[in-house]
Formats: structure tokens, C-alpha cells, sequence
């Protein structure tokens, strides 16, 4: 993990010297809203409500290749906690073709019980290019210390979304592995299909699962709808 640590800081160093140029170039503040609903809210393959349905919602603030945010939506892990509420922060700098996102998230939950160290951080590498219409991605997430201290965290990802032809549709999937130090890893993927109702509501349906069912019912394969406004 050494080596990974010392991998991100450099990569965060070197990449945002490469965005200085743009983001002198606009320094303005930008804000935008959203809040929608799933039937279920599943998070790396795992639902984080007990399979029940989520509202959430969020603000973000984007100024230059900057950006930062917060999130909430209601979770429940059978122990009381009820909320989680996401903090980050990052850049977009871009590299030719290639489009990074370096961002450092925080994750906090409240009414969770005592001494369940639920709260957790972890670092963000992703990066992104066109292909044709469609766009290809990865991502790596680092925790030093996970959900519940189970210890380090590794999760890493590539994705891929495309528009369908001229429609308003779009198809998307992700495959996904979690490492945890204290505890079982697990690969997860999902895919669906999104259709842009209006120019600020967005609906999703996609299917998630797991390639083993380690954590009981929240780990089977599910099919989630959502809907999500943003102004």
C-alpha cells in the first residue's frame, strides 16, 4: 500500500500542475442542485438500504477545473444509522484527450451506534477519453482506514457510457473490484439504461450484482429505477 500511496501523491502533484493554465483561465463559481429517488440505493454492489427505496439529494460547486459538493441520502444498516452524507473535493484537469478527476471524499453517517467507526475517506484517480460517441473510463479508490476499520481499501474500476444514436437514451456499465484488508473483497459490475426525460430530469434503470453473494440478500443481483432533477 506504501507504493500505492506514494503513486497517488504524485500523480495528484504532476496533474495539477499540467491544470494551472485553465483554471486561471475561470475562476467563476458555479452552482448546481439535485435530488431524486431509487428503489433502492446500491453502492459498489451492495445495497446501503436494505434493499428498500432512497431519496437523495446534493449541491455542487464547479469553479475553473475545480470542483466540490456534498451529498446525502437516507441508508439503513439494521444498527440505527439512517443518513450518510458525502463531502468532496477535486479537480478535472485534461491531458490531451484524456480527462482526470482527482478528488478526496468523505464519508459520514449519523445516529450510527458507538464505537461502530462507520465514517471513513478515501482518495480518487479517475480519468476518462472519447471513443467515437462513447466514452472509456477507470478509477481507483484508496481508503487508509475502510468503513467499520477493516483497514486499507482498494476499489477499482473501468466503465464505459454511450448515447443511443440521436434518442435521448444511453447505455452504461461499470466492472468493479473491492479490496478490503479485514474482511472479504468482492467483484461487482452493473449496467442500464438512461433516458433524458427533460433537459433537468433524468431517468435510470439498471441492473447490479456481485459475483458472490457474501453479505446475504443486499448482494444479490437487483434491478434499480431512479429519477434525478437537477437545477
Amino acid at each position: 500500500m506504501r507504493t500505492l500511496k506514494i503513486a497517488l501523491a504524485a500523480a495528484v502533484s504532476s496533474l495539477a500542475l499540467a491544470g494551472t493554465a485553465s483554471a486561471a483561465e475561470d475562476s467563476s463559481v458555479s452552482f448546481a442542485f439535485n435530488v431524486g429517488a431509487n428503489t433502492d440505493y446500491v453502492f459498489r454492489g451492495i445495497s446501503q438500504t436494505d434493499t428498500d427505496p432512497s431519496v437523495f439529494g446534493g449541491v455542487d460547486a464547479s469553479f475553473g477545473i475545480g470542483y466540490a459538493g456534498i451529498w446525502a441520502s437516507n441508508v439503513d444498516f439494521g444498527n440505527g444509522t439512517d443518513i450518510e452524507f458525502d463531502i468532496y473535493a477535486g479537480f478535472k484537469p485534461v491531458v490531451g484527450a484524456v480527462t482526470f478527476d482527482l478528488a478526496v471524499i468523505y464519508y459520514g453517517y449519523t445516529d450510527q451506534p458507538s464505537g461502530s467507526n462507520e465514517d471513513y475517506w478515501e482518495g480518487k484517480i479517475a480519468a476518462s477519453v472519447p471513443a467515437g460517441p462513447a466514452t472509456l473510463g477507470a478509477a481507483l479508490y484508496y481508503s487508509p482506514e475502510f468503513f467499520g476499520k477493516t483497514g486499507d481499501a482498494t476499489y477499482i474500476e473501468v466503465n464505459a457510457a454511450s448515447p443511443i444514436g440521436d434518442t435521448k437514451f444511453s447505455v452504461s456499465g461499470a466492472l468493479g473490484h473491492q479490496y478490503v484488508d479485514i474482511g472479504p473483497g468482492y467483484t461487482t459490475w452493473n449496467a442500464g439504461i438512461s433516458y433524458a426525460l427533460t433537459d433537468n430530469i433524468g431517468l435510470d434503470l439498471r441492473y447490479h450484482d456481485t459475483a458472490k453473494d457474501k453479505f446475504g440478500k443486499i448482494s444479490e443481483g437487483r434491478v434499480v429505477g431512479g429519477i434525478k432533477l437537477t437545477f
